[in-house]
Formats: structure tokens, sequence, C-alpha cells
């Protein structure tokens, strides 16, 4: 008896198809900057799945059909009302499948091509980073505003961010994961975070020449998807954010960066900030500290610790990642965070450390213990 065809999944929010020997995944959650709902990523999982072993799709291309943003990330509200009435089992089923989606793209056996245009942030960088593991593209745009601004709310640089962030050059991973910085094309091609680069204005050509070119196999796609792109990024306009003063790029800030976030914990690097007497260093770290002070500091903590184990397989990163959303909200800012910043926007967290120097080893620690075994973790069965 021959197996089954894994079935696609019907969700509006996602648009999947098969056209020209190319897998499209088309992000259709406009209201929500295409922020992942379980159903999205359910529909995902099971195209890639379908798509897997079908001989007739030779590559995988995900992109936005809006315009401001490929995924702002995962859908914040979701786990916040599950973790306000305590549902634990909401709350982990959501994460587990997301990471599942993050790792079945990291492992995928065929080009996936991400078109990075606008907001890609938190999950959107699960869904997209893993394309450069496949043989694929991490394509960015003059819209590109990139981040990992979990610390914002009480988060860390989940969806197996970590483990990326930890090879990117010098300590810029360090860097993005504590601060949450946003970064442009430029920056993202700098610090190996994307691959090629393509206006806005050139993507609708792309995907009608991907519709309609003759491909033999896969290297036809990516000849064809490079034939668009190219590998650097035009300079494009920095303006500060809030009247401050205008953004510097991470290559001009890279000495700085490496001097200070190489420091082995997040106190350490606030003490060498405030060291900073270099001109125009100076200021660049007095902001950085203003930043960080807004921060959760056990979120920054932990999220330094993310990218310090990151060296192993993104399944251990991942499995990681899933202990720690149980640890963020029994003992972390996450909700917290997620009320201030987001659902009563009053912009004044309390976290549960104040101070940065108040965290201590012990406590980033025990947000690392998991809550279970390895027989018996969601993730268990995640290779590679």
């Amino acid at each position: 008896m021959s197996k089954p065809e894994p079935s696609l999944v019907e969700c509006d929010e996602v648009r999947t198809r098969v056209d020209n020997r190319i897998g499209f995944i088309e992000l259709n959650r406009p209201q929500a900057l295409n922020a992942l709902s379980l159903p999205m990523i359910r529909a995902m999982h099971a195209a890639l799945d379908a798509w897997r072993d079908d001989p007739r799709v030779l590559a995988v291309v995900a992109h936005s059909a809006h315009a401001r943003a490929f995924c702002a990330g995962g859908d914040v509200r979701y786990f916040y009302e599950a973790g306000r009435r305590g549902d634990v089992a909401a709350r982990d089923a959501f994460f587990t499948e997301e990471y599942a989606l993050d790792h079945a793209i990291f492992t995928y056996g065929k080009p996936y091509i991400a078109l990075m245009q606008g907001v890609v942030m938190g999950g959107g960088m699960g869904i997209s980073q893993g394309a450069h593991r496949t043989g694929g593209l991490r394509i960015v745009s003059e819209t590109t505003k990139m981040a990992m601004p979990e610390t914002r709310i009480g988060l860390f640089p989940d969806v197996g961010a970590g483990w990326f962030l930890a090879r990117t050059p010098g300590a810029i991973g360090r860097y993005l994961a504590v601060t949450g910085s946003t970064i442009d094309a430029a920056d993202a091609l700098y610090a190996g975070l994307a691959d090629a680069y393509l206006d806005t204005s050139a993507i609708p050509a792309l995907i009608e020449a991907l519709a309609s070119a003759q491909f033999a196999d896969a290297k036809d796609v990516l000849a064809c998807v490079e034939g668009f792109a190219s590998r650097t990024a035009p300079p494009l306009a920095r303006p500060g954010e809030g009247g401050r003063s205008v953004t510097l790029s991470l290559a001009a800030t890279r000495t700085w960066i490496d001097r200070h976030f190489a420091q082995p914990d997040v106190t350490s690097i606030v003490e060498s900030l405030e060291a900073e007497t270099e001109p125009g260093a100076r200021e660049w770290a007095q902001e950085t500290i203003r930043v960080m002070r807004e921060r959760s500091p056990l979120s920054m903590a932990v999220s330094l610790e993310v990218v310090a184990r990151a060296e192993g397989p993104m399944s251990d990163c991942l499995r990681r990642d899933l202990d720690l959303t149980r640890s963020i909200f029994d003992h972390g800012d996450i909700v917290e965070g997620v009320r201030a910043r987001i659902v009563d926007k009053d912009d004044r967290p309390v976290w549960r450390i104040a101070r940065i120097e108040d965290v201590t080893r012990a406590e980033v620690e025990n947000m690392f213990v998991s809550a279970w075994t390895p027989d018996t973790h969601p993730l268990r069965h995640l290779l590679g």
C-alpha cells in the first residue's frame, strides 16, 4: 500500500500553492503585520511537509502579500492571554509548534527563499533565517526592519535566533540579543543575517518570473532569483528615533560593539559602556545604556546566555528555547512586559528585578532548568 501524500491545511492568513515547480508561501495577515498565529504555523508546516518529497517542487519561496511586513513575530497577545489565564497547555502548544516549524525550515532539503521586506522581527526571523542553511536565500530590501526585540517585553531571542546571532561577526550577536536594536538591509548583510538585496519595486517582477520561467532543477530557480538580487545594499538614509541623533550602522560601530559586548555579563557590559571616553563612541555608549535601562534586566542576562550557549545544533537551541518559555512565564517578566508595552501601552513595566546590577548568576542559571526530562521533552524528536 502506498503512503498517502501529506495534505495542505486551509488557512486564510497563509496562502500556499505550487506554481511552475515552486512552492509559494504567502503570508496574509496584514492587520497584525503577519504575526504568526497557530493556524498560520500549522498551514506553513503542512505545506513544507507536502512539498518535501514531491519531485514536482524544486524550491520554496516565502513572502508577504503586503509591503509593510514579512512577519512581525509570533502572536504575542495569544500567548499573553494564555499566560494570564494559566493555560500552560495552550502556551506550550504554540511555542512547540512554532519551533518545530523553524526547525523544519532550517533542515529543509530544498532551497527555501525568504523575501524579507518590511518588518522582520521575532518569529519572522524564525521563518526566514533557516533559508541560509537550505542552500536558499534570505533577501532584504530598502524597507527591511530586522530585530529580535524581545528584551523590551521581558522575553528573549527565541525561535532559534540565538544560533544565528552566535555566528555573527565579533560581538554583534550579543549586542543585538541584549539591546533588541533594529537593523536595516545593509546591517543585515554585514552581520551575515541576510544573503542578498532586492528593491521592493522588483519583487512583483521576480514573483512573475518564478511563476513563468523554465526550470530544470533547483539551481535554475536560484539563478533566476540571483539575477534580480544583489549581494550588496545601496546606502540608505538612517533617521534617528524619537528626535535622537542619526542611527549609526553596525559597520561604523563594530569596534565599539566588540569592545563592550564581549564582556562576560550584562553588568560588565554597562560598566564598560559607562567608562567609554572616545569621541563619538561615548555618545553611542550613553545611548546604548539608555536603551538597556529600559529593557528587562533578567531578560537581557538570559538573552546573553542564550547566545553564549548556542554553539551546538539548532535542535538543542530550540529545545532550550522551549524550556525558557516555561521559565520566563513562571519566573520572568513576559506577562508584565506585554502588559506595559502592548496591552495597556503605559510603557512603564515593573520588572521583577529592577536593576541590571542586581541580576545574579544563580537566577540566570535557574531560568535554563528544563520542565521536562530528555525523554518527555516536546521537541525531543528534533535532530540537527
